[in-house]
């Protein structure tokens, strides 16, 4: 019970946070095409998809669902799964207008660079921390092998 406990508040903070970066998007997209005025059907729809993305991002890349799965086919799996959910919301709430191909071009072109910019963060952030423990470890090794002489 207390893992399930756990696991719904980092689903929380996780969802928290991937809607305050929608906001973010949304304020800027809104800043550069001129759109004065909020819509509360784009704030819902922006609240559910953030919700739906986090538990999408909680099975693609925790070992809840799949215990031993390489990281490029959890990151293809996220994408199958969010991407046709994105899109679906995008067209029921009526984000841009449906019937331009070239704003649905930029929809999936902004999403495919928002996921590499951010796949990018994550293995510096990742290579940085692994470095870190590295060294930590090597150092308690060092440290050990000279207390056990």
């Amino acid at each position: 019970m207390r893992r399930f406990l756990h696991g719904v508040m980092e689903w929380k903070a996780s969802t928290c946070f991937l809607y305050t970066g929608t906001m973010f998007i949304y304020l800027f997209f809104s800043t550069v095409f001129d759109n004065q005025q909020i819509s509360l059907l784009m704030l819902w729809t922006l609240f559910a998809v953030s919700v739906a993305g986090t538990l999408i991002q909680g099975i693609c890349f925790s070992d809840w669902i799949f215990k031993k799965l390489r990281y490029t086919w959890r990151s293809l799996l996220f994408i199958t799964l969010f991407l046709p959910m994105l899109m679906l919301a995008a067209w029921k709430a009526e984000w841009f207008p449906m019937e331009r191909a070239g704003a649905w071009a930029m929809f999936i072109g902004m999403f495919f660079l928002i996921f590499i910019a951010m796949t990018i963060g994550f293995d510096i952030y990742f290579r940085i921390t692994g470095r870190k423990y590295d060294g930590m470890i090597g150092q308690y090794r060092k440290e050990k092998e000279e207390t056990d002489k």
